[in-house]
């Protein structure tokens, strides 16, 4: 191991880390699409897709206002994220007389969006509706696709109560707009109980902040994207082609939980993996995306682990770690663990490059010495 006090490791300045982005209106066959781009263009893509009724500030704010993760990512990629027509902040209503898309012209919209931005190949990040886009996406497009990074996925069509559900929704949004009940089922789509608060626990702030941007939102643009969502084909079969790296992030409490493991099974083990994250509360999974994406440029370990503590001593899972992915996701496989290891952590990862440490009880250090194995660990 190398020493930490070697002078291969140095500190980031991340608190003066905060670029402003370039915002793009970029014309499509399928209408005009909104890209925000973060970081330098002449590093790695990554792009990425929200869910529904939400944008890159509302769905990946863990990652734009964690630091940590934040320049992570940025030290590694530049980031486009892509909001779904009509969803970008300040969006006007689009034309009532414009046809409604469908999930495979919004899969088309991103190849037009990489044609403008001279991008051949990209790895991807989306939650549900945009992780649902994104896998289409990668499946027709599969040569332009490193890697997919889901946050939890769909991949069947709608069962009957998801369809019901979706239309009552539907019904709401064109009827009355973006009203109450409708801005309830969507945060019940977003946040754990515990998040949203309750008679005996007040709403968190993130859900107030989400509740406030709904409102920001054209309620017949968010209707056109559940439209095409809710009318979405099951692509689970086609699943087992994708040969780019794909890694899948559920919460054991998600709604669409069951969803993530029927897609994990689909998937071709020897590219895939699932991450399950168990009531984790301090530490933002931002930043376990973030540290994955950063390990770049390094050989894997074959056997290695790691444990990650949830909150109020859950243990979240234990994960094997069997090499490094292109552009340097960390191949990972989950398993639900039953109690928290007596034996010291065992390495996990290996880093090349810097000390980093953060405020969510953790520390990293890095050097170049491909023999040095770094330890992630939550406090309590």
């Amino acid at each position: 191991m190398a020493d930490s006090t070697s002078s291969d490791s140095h500190s980031l300045d991340i608190d003066s880390f905060s670029p402003s982005p370039q915002e793009h209106i970029i014309r499509t066959r399928h209408g005009s699409v909104s890209v925000a781009v973060y970081g330098d263009q002449d590093k790695p893509a990554l792009i990425t897709y929200p869910d529904l009724a939400l944008n890159y500030v509302s769905c990946f704010q863990g990652i734009l206002f964690c630091p940590e993760a934040y320049y992570l990512l940025l030290h590694n990629f530049c980031i486009y994220h892509i909001s779904p027509p009509g969803h970008e902040l300040g969006a006007a209503a689009i034309d009532p007389d414009y046809p409604i898309l469908s999930v495979d012209d919004l899969a088309d919209q991103i190849a037009e969006v990489l044609n403008f931005f001279g991008l051949s190949s990209v790895m991807c990040m989306g939650v549900t509706a945009g992780a649902y886009i994104l896998t289409l996406f990668a499946m027709k497009y599969r040569h332009r696709v490193l890697g997919l990074i889901l946050v939890s996925p769909l991949c069947k069509e709608p069962s009957w109560s998801e369809w019901l559900y979706n239309k009552v929704m539907s019904n709401l949004l064109y009827f009355y707009g973006m009203c109450g009940v409708v801005k309830e089922i969507l945060l019940k789509r977003y946040f754990s109980k515990e998040i949203r608060g309750g008679i005996q626990s007040t709403e968190s702030d993130i859900v107030k902040a989400c509740r406030r941007l709904l409102e920001e939102r054209q309620s017949l643009n968010v209707w056109r994207f559940l439209e095409a969502i809710n009318g979405r084909p099951d692509i689970s079969e086609g699943l087992r082609k994708l040969h780019c790296r794909s890694l899948i992030f559920v919460g054991d409490m998600s709604p669409f939980h069951s969803e993530a493991l029927h897609m994990t099974a689909k998937l071709d083990r020897r590219f895939s993996a699932l991450v399950e994250v168990f009531r984790i509360v301090k530490f933002p999974i931002a930043c376990y995306i973030a540290i994955i994406l950063d390990l770049m440029t390094v050989g894997g370990t074959t056997g290695s682990s790691m444990w990650i503590n949830g909150n109020r001593g859950a243990a979240s899972c234990l994960v094997n770690t069997d090499g490094v992915l292109s552009y340097g996701i960390w191949l990972v496989q989950a398993i639900q663990a039953e109690c928290q290891p007596k034996k010291p952590l065992e390495p996990i990862l290996h880093f090349s490059r810097a000390l980093f440490t953060g405020e969510y009880g953790f520390e990293i250090e890095t050097h170049k010495d491909e023999n040095f194995c770094g330890y992630l660990e939550v406090d309590e």
